[in-house]
């Protein structure tokens, strides 16, 4: 049991195979698709911690004429893991925001070339925070139901939806069989317990709205902990630019999740000059895993308008 993978997936510097990229002092799982000379696409998944393997159908949105680039975040899925040491005395959410920006111009090739993000929860707070710092560089977003744009209006979403709640249960009180764990590093043993946390925010009747678990590769455990323990003492507030932002954002959220809805929607989308608030019918918040069919025509007639 201690060969590598066993665990959990091998993340980039331990499977060279996977495709990555040496980003910004680390190296993310990055993957592409399209013609590099079309506008870009920047998919940014949830989590902090999470990858986006839930988010791959967004690839056929290469065949509308998009370069669409995936990648796992710091510390994220199979991107390489980074110690506790590495986020201390530091602004985590700018290290997040500024791989975002190595990573944008690692593959912006002209200034006639568009960019625009896709983000899903986090992910969608992620994007806003990047805007926020880069209002004239970014041509559109499409955000799915981010939690909030400030980290008040965030505990706020979190308490109603239970997240925190549900991790904390699934590292603290799931039951494992410890001799698993010989010859593992107490970071991998994080990520194995943390990938409980799924079933926990899952389970029937959950407030977001989920029908199931979604797949994924790796929960981050110590990138998510660090995340949330330097919001909680430092908070965050991505609004503070936003009128500078003038370009149209196709602002989403799901019918089924119970702590989001058109109230939180409005509330959440208002610092945004120009904001085009859609329901996706079907759906709780993993709307472009389960609900994709409702999700595509939004998202292809939006970004095709605005490229």
């Amino acid at each position: 049991m201690t060969k590598k993978g066993a665990l959990v997936p091998k993340t980039v510097d331990e499977d060279k195979k996977l495709p990555s990229l040496n980003i910004n002092g680390t190296q993310l799982h990055v993957e592409t698709y399209g013609n590099r000379n079309d506008p870009l696409l920047i998919v940014i998944h949830g989590g902090p911690g999470a990858d986006y393997r839930s988010m791959l159908k967004v690839q056929e949105l290469a065949k509308q004429g998009f370069y669409v680039v995936f990648y796992d975040q710091r510390g994220s899925g199979l991107s390489k893991r980074e110690s506790r040491g590495h986020y201390e005395g530091t602004d985590v959410v700018q290290l997040f925001i500024d791989d975002l920006d190595a990573l944008i111009n690692h593959f912006h090739i002209s200034s006639r070339q568009k960019i625009f993000l896709l983000g899903h929860s986090w992910g969608a707070m992620l994007a806003t925070a990047y805007i926020n710092q880069n209002p004239y560089k970014i041509s559109g977003a499409i955000l799915a139901e981010p939690g909030g744009l400030t980290w008040k209006q965030t505990e706020d979403y979190l308490e109603r939806s239970n997240k925190i709640k549900f991790f904390s249960e699934a590292l603290n009180d799931a039951t494992f069989v410890e001799q698993i764990f010989a010859g593992r590093s107490e970071h991998e043993i994080l990520d194995y317990k943390a990938s409980f946390f799924s079933t926990y925010e899952n389970a029937p009747g959950n407030t977001i709205g989920n029908p199931s678990n979604y797949p994924f590769w790796r929960n981050g455990a110590v990138v998510f902990s660090e995340t949330i323990d330097y919001a909680d003492e430092r908070g965050f507030d991505f609004t503070t630019n936003l009128d500078k932002f003038t370009p149209p954002i196709l602002f989403l959220y799901s019918e089924k999740n119970k702590a989001y809805g058109l109230g939180w929607a409005d509330k959440v989308a208002a610092p945004y000059p120009n904001s085009e608030i859609a329901l996706i019918k079907g759906a709780g918040h993993e709307m472009i895993y389960f609900a994709w069919d409702n999700f595509y025509p939004l998202a292809v007639s939006y970004l095709n308008q605005m490229k």
